[in-house]
C-alpha cells in the first residue's frame, strides 16, 4: 500500500479511523510512521505506550484507536483464558498446550481447560 504514493495518500487521507497495535519494533523510526499517518505527538506517545506496563496476571493486549484526529486512546482487549490458549502465538505456551494434549491422548480442549484452570488458581 505505501509503495504507491497515490494509493497511500488516498487511503490515509480518507481513513478517519486508525487502529494500531504494538509498534515497539518500529520505535527508532516511528517519526516516519507519525508523519505518514499524520499523528500528533500525543498520539505518538499513546501508541508507543502500548503493552509497556501490562498486568502480568491478566491475559490482555492493548490497541490504539484514533478517530479522525479528534479523539484517541489506548484500549485493553481481553479474551477468556480458554480463548487465549487457543490462539496464543507465544511459543512456550503453544508447546505446553501440545505437550499436555499429548499426555491426554490428543485432547486439546482438555489441555486448554487444565492450563486455564491452573493459571486461575495460580493468580489467586
Amino acid at each position: 500500500i505505501i509503495s504507491s504514493p497515490i494509493v497511500k495518500e488516498t487511503i490515509i487521507n480518507n481513513s478517519d479511523c486508525k487502529i494500531l497495535l504494538d509498534q515497539r519494533k518500529y520505535m527508532n523510526r516511528f517519526d516516519q510512521i507519525q508523519e505518514l499517518l499524520g499523528l500528533t505527538d500525543k498520539e505518538k506517545a499513546q501508541i508507543l505506550s502500548i503493552n509497556m506496563a501490562n498486568n502480568p496476571n491478566r491475559l490482555y493486549k492493548e490497541v490504539w484507536i484514533g478517530l479522525g484526529g479528534t479523539q484517541s486512546a489506548v484500549y485493553a482487549t481481553e479474551v477468556s483464558g480458554e480463548e487465549y490458549y487457543c490462539y496464543t502465538t507465544e511459543e512456550t505456551e503453544k508447546v505446553e498446550v501440545q505437550r499436555l494434549a499429548a499426555k491426554l491422548g490428543g485432547n486439546l480442549e482438555m489441555a486448554i481447560r487444565m492450563m486455564t484452570q491452573a493459571r486461575r488458581e495460580g493468580a489467586t
